[in-house]
């Protein structure tokens, strides 16, 4: 049965796992698929988060069920409708602690349509870029590179550098290095400086 594959796949993929029809496309039509899933969520085994959007939810001995985080929501969005996403400028430099400011909506860039949509109480919204204005590598680099875009040239510090020298891990600054060639011809020097072993003089 669909609604037994379905729940083997979630389980496999943990509790915090978000996922949308698409991931369940080699189980049957649509329909069926989301009539297995309605069968779970109604059975309690699955929690739906939104109008297309499941999860099995991670739980806290003090808080009960956790919502799912922004990066397995965004994951979800990424592999249904196959599309880059990365965060806005913005929150990278948030994310990476380089900034202190509140972001009251979780704001990434997109290759794909714009769009606005909430799962429980966070409010995502996707806005549209060009593909060539985006971050070319994935991962740690991308956020780097969307993080040091956020101040522009000629704004970003040595206590930034100093920053996330502290905070990347050798893995991340030496996938840097590999990344250098994709990032903008201003940001090379500092990504140098955050790449380089030892401390800053």
């Amino acid at each position: 049965m669909a609604k037994n594959k379905i729940m083997n796949r979630m389980t496999r993929q943990g509790a915090g796992w978000v996922c949308t029809l698409a991931d369940f496309a080699d189980m049957g039509s649509p329909q069926s698929v989301g009539m297995a899933l309605l069968r779970l969520v109604r059975q309690g085994k699955v929690r739906r988060l939104a109008r297309g959007f499941y999860d099995l939810p991670r739980r806290d001995p003090l808080l009960g069920e956790l919502m799912p985080t922004a990066e397995a929501v965004i994951d979800a969005v990424r592999r249904r409708d196959r599309i880059r996403i990365e965060p806005h400028e913005a929150m990278a430099a948030n994310l990476l602690q380089l900034s202190e400011q509140v972001q009251g909506r979780l704001i990434f860039n997109t290759d794909g349509p714009a769009r606005r949509f909430k799962i429980g109480p966070a409010t995502f919204e996707l806005r549209h870029r060009a593909a060539r204005k985006m971050a070319s590598p994935g991962g740690m680099t991308a956020l780097v590179l969307t993080a040091l875009r956020a101040f522009g040239k000629g704004h970003v510090t040595p206590a930034h550098i100093a920053h996330l020298r502290g905070l990347l891990t050798p893995k991340d600054r030496r996938k840097l290095m590999d990344d250098l060639a994709q990032a903008p011809a201003w940001m090379r020097s500092h990504l140098l400086d955050v790449s380089r072993e030892g401390t800053l003089p």
